[in-house]
């Protein structure tokens, strides 16, 4: 019993060792993305992150609008004068679904998050970005590096017969958001802080190639940006 306890010891600090590796070279060594523009930055985007999850918000303009028009059929109002950026976010549909807020975590879409899930973009209507508050990374992106960031999220999106978005009937937190069917598959450890890490190597910024956690993100931005 004692030489197996060892055994067992052992191979578990091995695996401790061997994902602690893996999480700090994840963050030193960088994500392949477009390189920085020489133009003038235009365009605020932020990084909101809580403890395990992390969305992106872009700014929202006329042209903007007119790009994401489809939200209206979804019953988001995004021509409103007052709506000053979306809130973006992909993850996994049975988690982000059913888990709106900490009292409604159930083993279920736990479960799925941990091994396989489909995926799901969400979308929310958020006011003018000003500045960063707690909790938020501001980045200032140009105009080339703004484009490649919304054909990244244009392209997660996954479509019908005609071209359109696909929004899921009845689901949402509040009247200021929806969910659209997004192309997966979702696992926690590729999940919704590595497709924001992939967003933000396509606009240009540094990032770190795996960041399956908000901190180990923000981190790399620190160590890349």
């Amino acid at each position: 019993m004692g030489r197996l306890a060892r055994r067992l010891g052992l191979g578990l600090l091995a695996v401790l060792l061997l994902a602690a590796v893996t999480v700090v070279l994840g963050m030193l060594v960088p994500r392949a993305g477009a390189a920085l523009g020489s133009q003038e930055p235009r365009h605020r985007v932020l990084v909101l992150s809580s403890l395990i999850h992390t969305d992106l918000a872009v700014p929202v303009d006329e042209a903007v609008r007119a790009r994401f028009a489809f939200l209206a059929e979804a019953g988001l109002a995004i021509d409103r004068p007052e709506v000053g950026a979306l809130v973006l976010g992909w993850g996994g549909r049975g988690f982000y679904l059913e888990t709106p807020t900490w009292a409604d975590l159930k083993p279920g879409p736990v479960l799925k998050a941990l091994t396989l899930d489909d995926a799901v973009l969400h979308v929310g209507l958020g006011g003018a970005i000003e500045s960063a508050g707690e909790g938020a990374r501001a980045l200032d992106l140009d105009e080339a590096g703004f484009e490649r960031l919304l054909r990244f999220v244009e392209a997660t999106l996954k479509r019908d017969g005609e071209g359109r978005p696909i929004a899921i009937a009845g689901a949402g937190y509040g009247p200021f958001d929806a969910f659209f069917e997004a192309k997966g598959p979702f696992n926690a450890l590729l999940g919704c802080n590595d497709w924001t890490g992939r967003a933000l190597a396509k606009a240009g910024v540094g990032v770190g190639l795996f960041t399956p956690l908000p901190a180990f993100l923000l981190w790399s931005l620190d160590l890349h940006g």
